[in-house]
């Protein structure tokens, strides 16, 4: 069974691009490296062997009255955070993974754009899929009521992912609308288990298309992540494991928007969702 389901729902967290999430006025300011001080501890920035620069990748303004958050740093993003009068921008995929990059052509332009509009761009990336409270694992598993909950999914010796247990058994069809619902996308269904229901579920947002060995070895009857990849492809079948991948960027909005919320409860600061979906 290879089922792409052909019903979307508009019912899910879709947010339009220019509406803001919290409408809470500013009740003060907060220095920038304050702020930053504090998120890189409660993000735990230095836990993690990631490819991504976390941390404040670009310095702006030294006062953030504005917060904006977005999956990705695109210049489209970049441009409509700046638009919108926001002092940060926080993102899950940043500008800089590891290798220098030279100050040309697309990429110069994003640096160009924030350094403009004097905006301050904060990236976080295996630190926010990984986080027990606000991370996008941690939030779909809120949001699909998964109990007895355990650490899944390495990454550079560690667990980013989560698995646990639904309240009760579900068809996999029926779970794969529910995560529709919850996503607003269609979701693609790779029926590999040797039950076509779901019941023990692993989570694991972004690229998880390879632990799925690691799923079938902690007995997990489903997984859910974001992409597929073709070398993968074969692994759900062979190893006996239901996959839904609900799409990279799907998957990915969950950490940024609990984040920016923890932020107005810690600090007062007014904060937008800025939604730039890629479709993949």
């Amino acid at each position: 069974m290879c089922d792409r389901t052909l019903r979307a729902y508009g019912g899910g967290p879709r947010i339009p691009a220019m509406s803001y999430v919290s409408l809470t006025p500013t009740r003060g300011e907060v220095p920038r490296d304050t702020l930053v001080r504090w998120l890189n501890e409660y993000l735990n920035v230095g836990a993690f062997k990631d490819p991504s620069l976390n941390g404040l990748q670009i310095e702006g303004t030294g006062t953030v009255r504005r917060v904006a958050v977005a999956v990705d740093s695109s210049l489209k993003t970049i441009q409509h955070a700046a638009d919108s009068g926001a002092d940060l921008l926080i993102t899950h995929h940043g500008l800089f993974w590891g290798d220098p990059l030279a100050l040309s052509g697309p990429h110069r332009e994003r640096v160009r754009t924030a350094l403009m509009a004097d905006l301050n761009l904060y990236v976080s990336h295996i630190p926010l899929d990984a986080h027990p409270v606000v991370g996008n694992n941690a939030m779909i598993a809120q949001a699909l009521t998964l109990q007895n909950t355990e650490p899944f999914g390495e990454w550079a010796g560690g667990k980013i992912g989560i698995a646990g247990e639904l309240p009760f058994e579900q068809s996999l069809q029926d779970f794969a609308d529910r995560v529709q619902k919850l996503t607003g996308e269609i979701c693609l269904v790779h029926g590999g288990g040797r039950s076509p229901t779901v019941r023990r579920l692993g989570v694991l947002s972004g690229s998880g298309a390879g632990s799925i060995a690691e799923a079938a070895a902690m007995g997990l009857d489903t997984l859910l992540t974001g992409e597929p990849e073709h070398k993968h492809f074969h692994d759900a079948f062979e190893y006996g494991v239901n996959v839904i991948y609900a799409g990279h960027y799907e998957t990915e909005v969950f950490g940024v928007r609990a984040l920016a919320a923890r932020l107005e409860d810690e600090f007062g600061l007014a904060w937008q969702f800025l939604h730039h979906p890629t479709g993949l």
